[in-house]
């Protein structure tokens, strides 16, 4: 790969995809306590519910006040304008609609290539600002189907986008191999109660954007998919703790 047509790449900073959901709350945690300098980027992709686009800013905030050395190390936050993708990959999560299995066998929450042009476009930035990782929650333990969430998409797109950018870049994907419950756990290894009881508060998962109810585990609607698999872990997490 050429030396001279790509910009230095710091492999002591990585770039987080961060929605403000648990699960990229622990990964923006994993990252701060591996590299010396991390940044954020987030998508706007008309999701019906703008409340994790606050949840960021809030788990952010908290990481920053809770954490004051990897606040030093938590750089700027980015949020990409991807609305016109969001028209054409509609779902249950852009558009109003069921949430239900289809035909296809895939869940209605599932839109088309998402993970694929986030990291697309995060790979753009990243090759801007000098990072050589990108971070992403992406999990085929607990995922819903989606054929995006595979390491072995994540495989794939991360040797394209070394051959698109002619640069080194690594996708780390720290929750790749854990069932929620495990992933609590590696909140909790890393920042302790103060980690879990911000992701708990600020972050934000359920599909039906609801902020209403507090549970143990968070908020959220308790029924959708995303707030029963984020409510078992929790459950599962707390007795493992407990035992």
């Amino acid at each position: 790969m050429s030396q001279t047509s790509t910009p230095a790449i710091a492999s002591r900073s990585a770039l987080v995809l961060f929605s403000g959901g648990q699960d990229s709350a622990t990964c923006l945690a994993w990252a701060l306590d591996r590299f010396e300098r991390v940044e954020t980027v987030g998508f706007d992709y008309g999701q019906r519910h703008h409340v994790e686009m606050d949840a960021r800013q809030q788990v952010r905030s908290g990481v920053q006040k809770a954490f004051p050395a990897w606040g030093e190390r938590l750089g700027e936050d980015f949020v990409v304008d991807l609305s016109g993708y969001g028209a054409i990959a509609e779902s249950a999560l852009t558009a109003d609609r069921a949430i239900e299995m289809e035909a296809s066998g895939l869940p209605s929450t599932f839109v088309p290539g998402r993970n694929l042009v986030f990291l697309t476009v995060a790979s753009a930035l990243a090759y801007r600002r000098g990072h050589g990782v990108l971070v992403g929650g992406m999990c085929e333990t607990d995922y819903s189907g989606y054929p995006d969430c595979r390491r072995e998409t994540i495989d794939a797109m991360q040797s394209a986008l070394g051959l698109g950018l002619d640069t080194a870049l690594s996708i780390a994907t720290p929750l790749m191999h854990l069932d929620k419950a495990q992933t609590w756990a590696l909140a909790d290894e890393l920042g302790g109660a103060a980690l879990t009881a911000l992701i708990e508060e600020a972050s934000h998962t359920c599909y039906r954007g609801e902020r209403g109810a507090r549970h143990d585990w968070g908020y959220g609607c308790d029924d959708c998919p995303a707030c029963e698999l984020r409510a078992r872990g929790h459950a599962a997490w707390k007795a493992g703790v407990s035992a």
